[in-house]
């Protein structure tokens, strides 16, 4: 588990490159605002996370808690579902806009275009 990096995976590469590519600029993982947002769009005054399905209970098949240590998982899943809810309402209460990209929404080419077509419309809002 250590190894597992919050950082720079695939999901939010992805993200960022498309934002980037249809002209947005933003910062990366800022560190002065709540949960170390993925993405930061200051013009917008607008925040995006890029949620991994799995770390941050999504209710999908890539959510699945595993069969071992079911109570441990659900304790951490449940403390980290409650920690991001605690985030985005400060987030919110400061004047941000905040979006979530789930993980699951950036798999299937189809999906994963529909999805992005739908974050710059919401940013654009």
């Amino acid at each position: 588990m250590s190894r597992i990096s919050g950082k720079e995976t695939k999901p939010e590469i992805v993200v960022r490159q498309y934002l980037h590519a249809n002209g947005f600029r933003f910062r990366k993982n800022d560190t002065r605002f709540l949960g170390n947002p993925d993405v930061v769009l200051p013009k917008y005054h607008t925040i995006v996370f890029v949620n991994g399905c799995f770390w941050h209970g999504h209710n999908c098949k890539s959510g699945k808690l595993p069969e071992t240590r079911k109570e441990f998982w659900e304790n951490k899943i449940t403390n980290t579902i409650e920690r991001d809810r605690k985030n985005i309402k400060e987030l919110v209460s400061l004047g941000w806009k905040v979006i979530i990209v789930w993980q699951c929404e950036l798999k299937n080419q189809d999906v994963r275009l529909k999805r992005l077509e739908k974050l710059m419309y919401q940013i654009k809002l």
